[in-house]
């Protein structure tokens, strides 16, 4: 018998200044099986990172051939991609040849940088592809916060991230790669 993904749902009160962005959402996210507390909430950090109207969550784990989230026009055509992890080069490639932009979170405690030297070269050639690097324990103390029922201020700034709850300040700095 298959395990069924744990449904969690979300308040979040997004202020991005950086974008001029501010926006109440309520969300609901699919935890599969096999994903991480950890994952799970950076897949609701690259939510708010990227919120647009439009941008949603796919299948994630479930598909092979969907992002984690994105944004499809009226057109059906993938106007932003987002992934997470340390994906293989072609499969970046594949998001960069089906979608106009790419964006990529890196996460993990020490292979980051080994992923990157190793596929840094290769993915300077595609040109709508940025990459962050989120910090190992900023993204574990985000794991911290998982609940069933999650209510989230986040608030962005010069690049900077403030995750808070009732009882919680979490900050965040990504850092772009590419």
């Amino acid at each position: 018998m298959a395990l069924k993904s744990t449904i969690m749902k979300a308040q979040l009160s997004l202020s991005d200044m950086d974008r001029h962005v501010y926006q109440d959402t309520n969300l609901t996210l699919a935890q599969h099986p096999s994903e991480t507390d950890q994952r799970l909430m950076i897949r609701l950090l690259a939510f708010a990172l990227n919120y647009c109207d439009g941008l949603e969550f796919t299948k994630g784990l479930s598909a092979d051939d969907e992002p984690e989230l994105w944004h499809v026009n009226y057109s059906e055509e993938i106007e932003l991609w987002i992934e997470l992890g340390l994906p293989d080069e072609k499969r970046l490639k594949k998001a960069c040849n089906k979608s106009k932009k790419v964006v990529l979170y890196t996460y993990g405690e020490n292979n980051q940088a080994i992923w990157w030297q190793k596929h840094q070269p290769k993915l300077y050639e595609f040109k709508n592809l940025s990459i962050f690097s989120l910090d190992y324990a900023a993204t574990q103390a985000l794991a911290d916060l998982v609940d069933r029922n999650i209510q989230l201020t986040v608030t962005i700034q010069d690049g900077e991230v403030w995750v808070n709850t009732d009882n919680t300040n979490i900050e965040i700095k990504p850092q772009q790669l590419m």
